[in-house]
């Protein structure tokens, strides 16, 4: 999986996978799923840590040893109870409270995972026996300590997300049971503010504007809005009683609606002068298909008139890696698409085009911008290497790796960095990320200056473009250094939009500029 970007530094924790997007390949691994106990039982935690041990030895994108992230969990646990310290020495670990020494265990062996295992969880239940705060801390707030501690030792894109968080991961991946409905809460009430098409909601009548009265009986005056949503969701083929008041009727009208398994809509969609307009959020399972049945609806409606697509992948901050890579497919005919490359063998895979093009050759111009993260940059980066399509915006983010995730027995989840990114041409992603053909940063207004400048900028475009795709992935400053040519900014503006139109328009230009991005790459394969 691929996750969100931040704006700088730790804040990324905060915003990774709001939209999400925690790549990504996503790579799942599940195990047997137990209920949350009431109480911290040492069984269940030593099969959780065991799990979680197992899986960043064997996976982490670096070699990384038990004894090199063990004692970080432990040091976590003083997110609980900051009087709660270890000491580490030769042989021995002290556990502290308040600077008293409670107990000492022995040290294990490196690289000896079950046993570094087996001093966590007693660590965990030696300190719950002599700290009040660890002792109504519930098993779900310890594992959250415990990985947290670790895992912010080895890359700000490796995290742990507790069972309810997990759940809305898993959601926003892989779809969900429910009815189909976006709604806010007005007054005291839920109000529909958007029905989902083809969903139970829309087949049985629901409209905007609707409010919601109860659900299965159970008035909704007064609930949160989370509260509704976990109402509203339930198992695929369930169903859920809705009363509702529309405006302008006196009686209210009660629904039955079945479930169905229900996917956020990542796709927008436009055609205005023969010109179709794609935004693409995020990735989930349904944006392939989603992207290709707008372009088949396009088709339809303009046919042969079709004079180019604009893909707009501004703010879109990654998620599942193998959809980008299924978009990038959609537009090209052959050649490489995408590789990933880490320590663990499943993580080295290889992405070939299928042999087709929805646009049938038509330009393609894609927007970028710098929150435009992961799996958007796979899909820009293909299409740019390929010589299928002009970049117009500024700098991406730069997010470069991938994430696996691992589905724990307590069923939260681990994401774990595994692998890096490389651009078909072979340039590594990650803190480079893709240079535009056309760069708008700073630019306001139509562009009308910027885009009678583009052929003045045509060499020094080649020769970043050229280095951008030689630069090692070792050489840091050079690579910021490229990235000043065109800094990352975040792009809302309709400037960009307008030049894309504008380059699609004009034929010669287009050609100009994307054999331009073709020869640069083409060079080094």
């Amino acid at each position: 999986m691929i996750g969100k970007p931040a704006k700088t530094g730790r804040s990324l924790r905060n915003v990774l996978l709001l939209g999400i997007l925690t790549l990504s390949a996503c790579a799942s691994d599940t195990s047997v799923l137990v209920a949350e106990p009431d109480a911290f039982s040492k069984p269940a935690a030593r099969e959780v840590i065991s799990t979680a041990f197992d899986f960043i030895t064997e996976r982490y994108i670096d070699v990384i040893a038990p004894e090199d992230f063990a004692p970080e969990g432990i040091r976590g646990l003083g997110a609980i109870d900051p009087e709660l310290t270890i000491e580490a020495g030769p042989d021995v670990i002290a556990l502290k409270i308040g600077g008293n020494v409670i107990e000492r265990f022995p040290l294990p062996r490196n690289g000896d995972t079950a046993a570094w295992t087996e001093l966590m969880v007693n660590v965990s239940v030696a300190a719950r026996s002599k700290s009040n705060e660890l002792k109504v801390a519930s098993p779900e707030k310890i594992y959250e300590a415990i990985f947290d501690g670790i895992l912010s030792h080895l890359d700000i894109y490796s995290r742990y997300a507790g069972i309810k968080e997990a759940t809305k991961n898993r959601e926003k991946r892989d779809g969900f049971g429910g009815i189909g409905i976006r709604y806010k809460i007005v007054g005291q009430y839920p109000k529909v503010t958007f029905v989902m098409p083809g969903t139970p909601a829309l087949r049985v009548g629901l409209r905007v504007n609707d409010t919601i009265i109860s659900i299965d009986g159970i008035p909704t005056t007064g609930l949160l809005r989370e509260a509704v949503g976990d109402t509203l969701h339930g198992a695929v083929k369930s169903h859920a009683r809705l009363q509702i008041r529309r405006p302008g009727e006196n009686d209210s009208r009660t629904y039955d609606i079945e479930r169905a398994l229900i996917f956020p809509p990542t796709i927008s969609f436009a055609v205005q002068n023969d010109i179709v307009y794609l935004k693409i959020s995020s990735f989930n399972q349904r944006t392939a298909r989603d992207v290709l049945e707008k372009m088949n609806k396009a088709r339809q409606k303009i046919d042969a008139n079709l004079k180019g697509v604009i893909l707009d992948l501004r703010g879109n901050p990654g998620g599942l890696l193998k959809q980008s890579i299924r978009v990038a497919d959609l537009f090209l005919a052959q050649g490489k698409i995408s590789q990933t490359g880490g320590r663990h063998p499943d993580s080295v895979q290889y992405y070939e085009a299928g042999g087709r093009d929805i646009a049938n050759g038509k330009p393609i111009v894609v927007l970028l911008d710098g929150m435009s993260a992961s799996a958007a940059e796979v899909t820009a980066a293909a299409l740019q290497d390929r010589g299928r399509a002009i970049i117009v915006g500024t700098s991406s983010f730069g997010k470069g790796t991938v994430q696996t995730v691992l589905r724990l027995p307590n069923d939260g989840e681990m994401t774990l960095t595994w692998s890096r990114l490389m651009a078909p041409s072979g340039y590594i992603i990650h803190e480079l990320g893709v240079f535009p053909t056309v760069c708008t940063a700073g630019a306001i207004g139509d562009g009308a200056t910027l885009f009678e400048n583009i052929p003045a900028q045509r060499i020094r475009t080649s020769a970043v473009l050229e280095a951008w795709h030689r630069i090692g992935f070792e050489e840091k400053k050079a690579r910021q250094k490229l990235r000043s040519f065109c800094p990352p900014e975040r792009r809302k503006k309709a400037t960009d939009t307008k030049i894309a139109r504008r380059l699609i328009e004009n034929k010669a230009l287009y050609t100009r500029m994307l054999n331009l991005t073709a020869s640069s790459a083409a060079a080094l394969e």
